[in-house]
This record gives structure tokens, C-alpha cells and sequence, in this order.
């Protein structure tokens, strides 16, 4: 595939979709749900699912039901331990077919970012562990002004890269980051990493899969460019 006819880049969401950290997240959400004196439940991790801190610890306090405990408190705390835990030896677990779809992109010369709401001092470990060199950009929640689901993080990347937004795919694995991607323009694909009910978000420029080993260089090129006349949707597998 010429790359300046299809898919000028693949914007790759983190936590969940690149690497297997959700199951740390939750250790610390477990954690501060029980300093607050309340139970962390999976339909609470479910609804945060996707959100940046700024907008996933309100919603978080809320449905734990102490709505007045301290925001900023609390997010330099899950923060805080989230990071040690990704310290912990073979702590960071890359996702299935994550890094077989990197080097099948690397080949096919298409330059890649990553775009997570986590904090730099999150990202950092993860790309130790995966390969700094294996993205073109870098994109961390603390150096946008507005996290996922804003497309801010997936405009910020496309920028950096000096590519059209509607010329990338973003892989995500939550509702909340695919309505970033399709926000800024770009083709999604999702990828859940957690069950979830039929996503809300209608568009002819995405699709769902069960796994990355699903996607090809041919099936991104499709997300770009539809054959007329034809259109995905969601959870149309």
C-alpha cells in the first residue's frame, strides 16, 4: 500500500488496547474506594472505562457515593500507586497482537503514535518496556488540556505527525476513547478490553474486532477509504 494513497498513520490508545494495565488501575481503584469507605464495583470500572482522570474520578466518587471526597486528592493517589504497581516487575503485559500489528505497521511503512489520557509518569514505563522507538509520537493525558473522550489527544498526535486527521485510524479499546477518535476525525476501530453493552456511536468509518490479531494494513486502508456505497457500524460483527 502506497501511505499516501490509504492510511497516513495508526494512532494506538494504552492502557487496555496496547498493554494489559487495566487489572493495575483496579488494584488502586479497589485501594481508594476502601480508604473512602466505600466498594469499588465493575459497574463502576465500566462507566470509567476510556476517561481521563479529570473526568473518571468525579464520576468515580459519585457512583461510590462520597461525591464530596477531594477529586485532586484522589487522582494524585491512583496515580501515585498506579505507578508503582507499573514499577513491579513484569507488571506491564502487552495486549494480544499488539506487537505483531506494530511491526506488520513498521514494514508497511506507516509511522505510529501513542495517545493515552494516563500521565507521563504512567506512559514512560509502558514505552520502557515496549519500545520508545517503535512510535513516531508520543502523546501523555498531563500535556493536552482536555483528555478522552475530547479528540484533543488524537488532534494533538495528528499534528505532531503533520497528517490529516481523517487520514489516521485510532485503536481503542472503550467507547469513551473511540468517540475521541471519531470526534477528531479520524477512522476508529474498537477493540474492548472490558464487556460492554452495543456502543451508541454510529459511524461508516469504524468498526468493532475482538482482537487486534484482526486487523490488517488492507482493513485499515478500508476504515480511510470505504468502497462507496458501503457503511460500517459498530457491532456490526
Amino acid at each position: 500500500m502506497n501511505v499516501d494513497d490509504g492510511v497516513a498513520a495508526v494512532l494506538f490508545d494504552m492502557d487496555g488496547l496496547l498493554v494489559d494495565t487495566e487489572p493495575l488501575w483496579t488494584v488502586a481503584e479497589h485501594e481508594l474506594a476502601e480508604r473512602l469507605g466505600a466498594r469499588f464495583t465493575p459497574e463502576i470500572k465500566a462507566a470509567m472505562i476510556g476517561h481521563g482522570v479529570d473526568t473518571a474520578l468525579p464520576l468515580m466518587l459519585s457512583m461510590l457515593g462520597v461525591p464530596d471526597a477531594d477529586p485532586h486528592a484522589a487522582a494524585r493517589f491512583l496515580i501515585e500507586r498506579t505507578a508503582e504497581l507499573l514499577g513491579e516487575p513484569d507488571r506491564i503485559v502487552p495486549m494480544p497482537g499488539s506487537i505483531a500489528l506494530l511491526d506488520t505497521l513498521a514494514g508497511a511503512g506507516i509511522p505510529t503514535a501513542l495517545v493515552s489520557s494516563s500521565f507521563r509518569v504512567l506512559m514512560d514505563p509502558v514505552l520502557a518496556v515496549i519500545g520508545l522507538d517503535r512510535f513516531a509520537v508520543t502523546v501523555a493525558g498531563d500535556e493536552v488540556s482536555l483528555r478522552k473522550p475530547h479528540p484533543e489527544p488524537y488532534l494533538t498526535a495528528a499534528g505532531l505527525l503533520g497528517v490529516a486527521p481523517h487520514r489516521c485510524v485510532v485503536l481503542e479499546d472503550s467507547e469513551a476513547g473511540a468517540r475521541a477518535g471519531i470526534d477528531a476525525g479520524c477512522a476508529t476501530v474498537l477493540v474492548p478490553s472490558f464487556p460492554m453493552a452495543a456502543p451508541s456511536v454510529v459511524t461508516a468509518r469504524s468498526t468493532v474486532l475482538s482482537s487486534l490479531h484482526e486487523v490488517t494494513v488492507g482493513l485499515l486502508g478500508g476504515l480511510v477509504a470505504p468502497p462507496a456505497g458501503k457503511s460500517r457500524l459498530f457491532m456490526d460483527k
